[in-house]
């Protein structure tokens, strides 16, 4: 495995990593109140949303590729989706 394929490995999984966590805090905390992120429908939506923007940047950037965008818009997805278990489940924790 070269330098350059597992630098961008780690980038993929960086974007990985980081949209599930950001997405998953950013619906627990800020989305809370808001009921159109409780339908089924959220998740999908934040997900084809993600998947687009990772289209664009693997469109500009040749090492990420579009498995890459897949996964940032899955993650992103599956973020949403436990941010909203976590709301219902009342998991969240309120800041002082």
């Amino acid at each position: 495995m070269s330098l350059v394929s597992m630098l961008a490995f780690l980038a993929v999984l960086t974007a990985v990593v980081g949209g599930y966590a950001t997405a998953r805090r950013f619906v627990r905390d800020r989305l809370r109140f808001v009921d159109a992120v409780q339908r089924s429908s959220a998740p999908w939506i934040a997900a084809a949303g993600a998947w687009v923007l990772g289209a664009l940047v693997a469109f500009v950037l040749p090492f990420v590729g579009p498995l890459a965008a897949l996964s940032f818009g899955a993650s992103v997805g599956l973020g949403v989706a436990a941010g909203v278990r976590d709301i219902r489940k009342g998991t969240h924790y309120l800041k002082a």
